[in-house]
């Protein structure tokens, strides 16, 4: 299928909206709302368009393409209501962007970027500051920063399921809530963090990363969540290597047995890897005491205690359990040195569904 937007002939999939077609065609148009995994949204009007055939201006998030249909983002019409909506987001909020933790990375700032507004414009009278909320141990939520566009709603209530976050209020006193207005560590809030990976500004940011680093000192590095069986596959963040927090790979989400989302453990869970309580060095007993040794040492202390149980009472007295923060390849050793080597059956694993 075949759509014009702003003159350039772009493929488009049938069932797509005009956004996401724009998006796959390297088309930018300012959007605080539509996220893949969360769906349609319409509530921004950041997006709008000009569509032939179509009166007044649309929203290209909810507009599905159809065969030669011809769509202008960037005209007159389109880029002053899109310029309006922004500079409203700007003027209702504290958006601090040079302390913020999504500076560089905000689709709010890169909205206002694109669009030239250099300041807010609209005086929308008191603002709320009361809304900085840092008793959950994860996650920071600042309701000065919210842009109320609901992702971070729909993917507690739809994506992950937990039903703790909803809107509250009214009007120019909307705000996110947990439960019924509570605090968010206070609530049946179970730290997932998919609100803060879904947000668009710093409204729901990572405690752990706060004051650390800013969005271009960080590195995202795929890999595989250590974890259970699932098989996530993360992003993880880091910061001159250490890890911050890790992100639901959102790449061919589609494809991928997690589809974009994590749970507490492979979002926040990293952090042992940089543990000082981490082991380096093997230890053996010593009069009663775990010293550390050499890997020789560990090792031959490892296989007489293995050869005296054997001895002694044959190999269903041997059980091994292997981890989940090992390779497949390190794990499938361990299952050959069980069944092989000592004999016995009696092996089984940490992450095991």
């Amino acid at each position: 299928m075949k759509i014009t937007i702003n003159g350039i002939v772009c493929d488009a999939k049938e069932g797509a909206n005009v956004l996401q077609t724009a998006r796959e065609n390297g088309l930018y148009v300012p959007s605080l709302c539509y996220f893949p995994r969360t769906g349609t949204a319409g509530k921004c009007r950041a997006c709008v368009a000009e569509v032939e055939g179509m009166r007044g201006l649309v929203t290209t998030c909810t507009t599905i393409v159809q065969e030669g249909m011809v769509v202008r983002t960037n005209s007159e019409k389109a880029i002053a209501a899109q310029k309006m909506v922004i500079d409203l987001q700007l003027s209702s909020g504290e958006h601090d962007c040079l302390s913020c933790q999504r500076n560089g990375d905000c689709e709010l700032q890169t909205a206002a970027h694109f669009l030239g507004i250099k300041k807010p414009s609209y005086d929308v009278g008191e603002r709320h500051c009361d809304l900085y909320d840092t008793s959950s141990e994860s996650i920071i939520k600042d309701g000065t920063k919210c842009v109320k566009c609901n992702r971070c709603v729909d993917a507690c209530n739809h994506v992950v399921m937990h039903e703790v976050l909803d809107m509250g209020e009214r009007a120019h006193d909307m705000r996110v809530i947990c439960d019924d207005d509570l605090p968010m560590g206070e609530s049946s809030c179970v730290r997932c963090g998919e609100c803060m990976q879904v947000c668009p500004t710093g409204a729901l940011v990572s405690k752990a990363a706060e004051g650390k680093a800013r969005s271009w000192e960080l590195k995202k590095t795929r890999t595989i969540c250590p974890y259970c069986g699932v098989g996530c596959n993360i992003d993880v963040v880091t910061k001159d290597g250490k890890i911050l927090y890790g992100l639901g790979a959102e790449e061919n989400w589609q494809e991928l047995p997690n589809q974009g989302s994590l749970c507490v453990k492979g979002r926040f869970g990293l952090d042992y890897v940089n543990s000082p309580k981490r082991l380096t060095k093997p230890l053996v007993r010593k009069n009663g005491q775990l010293v550390e040794t050499t890997w020789e040492e560990a090792m031959a202390a490892a296989a007489a205690g293995l050869k005296k149980v054997l001895d002694e009472n044959g190999p269903r007295a041997i059980g091994c359990l292997s981890s989940a923060k090992t390779s497949n390849e390190d794990n499938y050793a361990m299952m050959r040195f069980s069944r092989g080597v000592l004999k016995t059956n009696n092996i089984d694993h940490c992450a095991r569904l």
